[in-house]
């Protein structure tokens, strides 16, 4: 059994780490190492963040990043607003850590699209990457991760909450 695929009930959106003085050394030495061979790509990458609301699972995301298992993440556009974030589009770059603030992978976004709750289908479950990778598994994870990154919002978690659905691609791992 793959250990990823016993994970819990969680569910993995964005948590922005942001930019600064506090940001991990490797977020920067990651970026410019990729500029170094790419130097048509922007000064600066739209979003540094890490998976999840808990240590276990931002590190396992990471992980699946890694292996090549995890092309796709899902942020509520309530989660988005309620954090000040800006949405995702396709062309932005953006560099994965884990939970420790150690930049893990630059990604580049494919795709975003935005989807109720209950019209995310079993091909995007599948390249989230996440638990055993059925849409019945994404769905109960994904609904617990939302209801507690919302907590105290005045957001509903139902079927009509809109998910942006992003896809990427790995162009550097640290």
């Amino acid at each position: 059994m793959d250990r990823y695929d016993g994970w819990p009930q969680r569910g993995a959106g964005r948590c922005w780490i942001g930019r600064g003085e506090h940001m991990d050394s490797s977020v920067s030495s990651l970026w410019q190492r990729y500029r170094d061979t790419n130097p048509s790509a922007p000064a600066e990458v739209a979003a540094v963040f890490h998976f999840c609301d808990n240590q276990e699972d931002a590190d396992i995301c990471a992980d699946l990043v890694a292996a090549g298992r995890k092309r796709a993440t899902a942020s509520s556009l309530a989660e988005l607003d309620r954090a000040g974030l800006p949405l995702p589009k396709a062309g932005d770059y953006s560099i994965i850590t884990g939970w420790n603030g150690e930049a893990r992978a630059v990604i580049r976004t494919t795709s975003v699209d935005i989807r109720r709750f209950a019209d995310v289908d079993a091909d995007f479950a599948r390249t989230e990457g996440e638990g055993d990778l059925t849409l019945e598994w994404w769905r109960a994870a994904h609904r617990a991760y939302y209801e507690r990154v919302l907590a105290g919002s005045g957001s509903t978690v139902d079927d009509d909450l809109l998910i942006a659905c992003e896809r990427f691609e790995v162009v550097l791992l640290a």
